[in-house]
């Protein structure tokens, strides 16, 4: 009998921990590329004073970077948490991720791997739609997709209808959620013959193998 998977990860752009389970999430998408769909769920979007949550996030990140070994630059603290009137918003990295979803899907855990490496590594304000458009710009050359820097700088301000797609997904990953009865992100969710498993989320904290093992170990006693 043919097992049937899809994978469905569920995050937010800006979650330290969704970025502590890159690994995870690179080896799934090598594995599973076709069968691997992001669900933004919209934890961060909407602007807020990044000096709200300054601290507690670069404690967080700390904690994070000591059980991971994912890395949380003194740029990003620098550039990032303590910039005067910095604003905290996923949205335009959403906004990104969707647009180049829709040419190809596969893009998509590359590109949420790069705009975390902006922020966290390089420093780099990716609430600011300028420096997300960067980011776009260099993952769609790589994947052979013509796109420029400041044109889809302009299309994450100005387009209502890439919005509108994006707050439709978001809420249809908020319901799945509720359905699944899930709190927080990252989660894994493989629906394995139509039926949904919601994977232990420690493990997407320790590399591909072990997660890859688990999926298998789903699919030889579907």
């Amino acid at each position: 009998m043919t097992t049937d998977i899809e994978l469905q990860y569920f995050f937010d752009p800006f979650c330290g921990w969704c970025y502590a389970s890159a690994p995870a999430l690179a080896g799934l998408a090598d594995k599973f590329a076709d069968k691997l769909k992001m669900r933004p769920s919209g934890l961060f979007v909407g602007g807020r004073p990044i000096s709200s949550i300054a601290d507690r996030a670069w404690r967080n990140d700390q904690r994070i970077q000591s059980l991971t070994g994912q890395r949380f630059s003194e740029e990003y603290l620098r550039n990032v948490l303590l910039a005067p009137d910095g604003i905290f918003d996923s949205g335009p990295a959403t906004l990104a991720l969707t647009a180049l979803g829709e040419s190809d899907m596969t893009i998509e855990p590359r590109f949420l791997h790069a705009v975390q490496i902006a922020r966290y590594v390089e420093g780099r304000d990716t609430s600011n739609p300028h420096e997300v458009a960067k980011v776009a710009a260099r993952v769609a050359a790589e994947h052979g997709i013509e796109l420029t820097a400041g044109t889809f700088d302009e299309r994450l301000r100005s387009d209502a209808d890439l919005r509108e797609r994006m707050l439709k997904r978001m809420e249809d990953s908020q319901r799945q959620m509720s359905a699944l009865g899930i709190r927080g992100v990252p989660q894994l969710v493989a629906v394995v013959n139509g039926k949904p498993h919601v994977l232990n989320g420690e493990d997407l904290y320790h590399g591909p193998a072990r997660i890859v093992a688990t999926l298998d170990e789903l699919s030889a006693a579907a």
